[in-house]
């Protein structure tokens, strides 16, 4: 195997114990932030080779939203590593019971090409966090940044710990054919399914973050200016190539009818009126996904946009009406600036096809009544929530993000992050003496022994009490 070598490399440098001191886990992460600040100029150039990313969007999503996840980290991780010293029964009350965090060992992340940096350096920041030694595998299909990490990433981290190596599906199999500590998987359903396989046969514990389609109800009762808003902009953001956008609408025949106007205006207002000569409008990343997702532009009818240009990968803010749950554009995730409406008769009816589907990444709900709001919420599962806005959610590293069901397994950000990646072991460290009070529980057995034992380590239920 080509890899074999590196990962065995990588695992006598995890089991010299280099990585886990508190002083080496900073270092290296400080030297993530250096990456950041004197690439950044690399970094938007590439974002925009590969799929037209703005520089504002690139610079908000790939470089502050990781300096916001590093800083997190930094502030942190000497509280974060500390044993966490738990309750103790009778017995065990002169000892000392505590969980260690300990590192997994050598951890493979395999990130995605939506948000190459962010999505490959945020989880990377936990795991080094942890302790652990990691192998980073960029995505081919962003050309640009895969080179700009393979070529300057390992420059500032330590060669000995961390790794990059480079390749597609054929690269990728074989490197999953090596037996990880632990493996961070962002990308689609179905590879998702082939890395958990793979992962199997050596036990390996996985982080799976998928997509999926997110559904958003717009309720009746609600600014449809400000909705408008804010589901054009997680619509719309990086092109529409955002794993947790809303990938469809779901409201009223009457709300559809005062959503039109209101997402046209939005759309002029944000990209002009022809988005394909604006700056702040991104492109389709390869041929292969612009050909995809162009052919979904025949379900329903096109009311807002619906241009393209394959040359340039364009696919223009697109909006789509009388759009019926059997189309092709509700079977599979979007991934691109296309926004269905379905229309449905009530808020019930709008859950009933929310949870008639596979559970998706995020659920959006709209509503000036925060009780429909929390009811979408009460009876809904996803990955994650956000009542009124859109991805929003995702940018607070004190929430854990991560799908539920076929979006995902597992979560990360912050200290759900340095979580993942430390494995939480309990310890329980005895007195060497006192071995008088350990008598009871040996042979041979006794009802009195019994007593005893159960006496000095029963948990028993606290009593409730109900004021009237």
């Amino acid at each position: 195997n080509p890899y074999a070598g590196l990962v065995s490399h990588l695992r006598a440098a995890w089991l010299s114990g280099k990585t886990r001191p508190l002083e080496y886990r900073v270092a290296q992460l400080e030297a993530l932030g250096r990456f950041l600040d004197e690439k950044k100029e690399e970094i938007l150039e590439a974002m925009a080779k590969d799929m037209g990313k703005p520089p504002f969007e690139a610079e908000y999503t790939e470089i502050l939203l990781c300096k916001n996840e590093l800083h997190e980290t930094l502030n942190n991780l000497s509280c974060w590593v500390k044993d966490k010293h738990v309750d103790k029964n009778l017995v065990t009350k002169l000892d000392s019971a505590f969980i260690r965090k300990d590192p997994y060992g050598v951890v493979l992340i395999i990130a995605p090409w939506n948000y190459p940096i962010y999505l490959l350096l945020v989880p990377l920041i936990g795991a080094i966090a942890a302790g652990n030694c990691v192998m980073v595998k960029p995505s081919e299909i962003s050309k640009s940044t895969e080179r700009l990490v393979a070529d300057t990433l390992s420059c500032y981290l330590d060669k000995d710990c961390f790794a990059v190596v480079t390749g597609g599906v054929q690269e990728t199999t074989r490197l999953l054919e090596n037996k990880f500590d632990y493996i961070f998987f962002t990308g689609t359903p179905p590879v998702g399914r082939i890395v958990m396989t793979a992962a199997a046969k050596h036990l390996t514990p996985v982080t799976l973050e998928l997509g999926g389609k997110n559904p958003c109800y717009v309720s009746d009762s609600c600014d449809v200016q400000n909705v408008a808003r804010r589901v054009a902009w997680g619509r719309f953001y990086n092109a529409g190539q955002t794993c947790i956008a809303p990938d469809y609408l779901l409201c009223s025949l009457e709300m559809q009818e005062k959503l039109m106007p209101a997402l046209r205006e939005a759309i002029t207002e944000f990209y002009g009126p022809n988005p394909r000569e604006c700056p702040d409008f991104g492109r389709i990343v390869g041929d292969k996904q612009f050909r995809r997702v162009r052919a979904l532009l025949c379900s329903g009818r096109v009311a807002i946009g619906g241009q393209t240009d394959e040359k340039e990968r364009y696919i223009a803010p697109t909006v789509l009406v009388d759009v019926q749950l059997s189309d092709p554009v509700m079977q599979e995730e979007i991934f691109g600036p296309i926004l269905p409406i379905v229309p449905v008769a009530n808020l019930e009816e709008a859950i009933d096809i929310i949870n008639s589907r596979e559970r998706p990444l995020a659920v959006y709900a709209f509503s000036s009544n925060s009780k429909v709001v929390n009811e979408v919420l009460e009876r809904t599962s996803s990955g994650g929530f956000c009542g009124n806005d859109t991805l929003m959610h995702v940018t607070l590293s004190s929430l854990p993000f991560g799908g539920i069901g076929s979006s995902g397994l597992g979560m990360y950000h912050g200290k759900f992050s340095f979580d993942t990646f430390s494995h939480h072991r309990g310890c329980l460290h005895r007195n060497m003496g006192l071995e008088p009070l350990n008598a009871p529980r040996y042979p041979p057995y006794s009802p009195r022994r019994l007593r005893v034992v159960r006496a000095a380590s029963e948990v028993k239920r606290r009593s409730s009490c109900a004021l009237l």
